[in-house]
This record gives C-alpha cells, sequence and structure tokens, in this order.
C-alpha cells in the first residue's frame, strides 16, 4: 500500500472459499496493523499475544471470545483483546477485520 493514498481497508483482501486471508498494511517495530477476511465458519483457535491488540469488525459478524467470554462484534465495532489473555476468533458469518497490535514500550 503506497502512503499517502486512500484505500478501502475492507477492499485490501478478498474472501477465499473456506480460508483466511490477511495482508499485513503496516509492520514496525511499534506495532502491525493486518487486514483479515474469513469465510464463515472459519476462525483462529485459542492463543494469547504478548501485546493487547485491537480487533475493528468491517464487514460481516463474528464472535470473538476472551478469556472464555463471548463477544459478538458487527461492522463498525471493535474491541481490546488484552495482552496475555487467551482469545480467539470465529467467523459466524463471513467477515473482514483489521487488527492492530501495539507492542510495549519497554524502559531501559
Amino acid at each position: 500500500m503506497k502512503k499517502g493514498t486512500v484505500v478501502s481497508a475492507a477492499g485490501l483482501v478478498d474472501y477465499q472459499s473456506g480460508g483466511v486471508v490477511s495482508k499485513t498494511v503496516v509492520d514496525q517495530d511499534a506495532g502491525t496493523v493486518t487486514v483479515f477476511s474469513f469465510d464463515e465458519g472459519q476462525g483462529l483457535s485459542e492463543h494469547t499475544a504478548p501485546y493487547d491488540a485491537l480487533v475493528m469488525i468491517l464487514e460481516g459478524e463474528a464472535e470473538v471470545t476472551i478469556s472464555g467470554g463471548p463477544n459478538l462484534l458487527r461492522r463498525g465495532e471493535m474491541i481490546i483483546m488484552p495482552a496475555g489473555e487467551p482469545h480467539a476468533l470465529r467467523a459466524v458469518e463471513r467477515f473482514k477485520m483489521m487488527l492492530t497490535m501495539i507492542r510495549t514500550r519497554t524502559d531501559p
């Protein structure tokens, strides 16, 4: 993606039948921004991450489970998945999301 150019975030990835597609938009020491598409029924199994992660739903509907608690998110909604907490995502219907991870600054 060219800097200074307006783009549709949802338009950065297409749906793939039975699959998950991702495109990294920003990859810096300070963090990453990645856009994903999930076909219906697809997801990411439970895992943890060392940094907070912000999920913003661009299209569709997803269930985001954090520490066993399910959250239903629709277009335009977002949630923060806290660092170190187990979380998982599942496509209730096909959906696209933007995932922003900001790495924690460590003092010397």
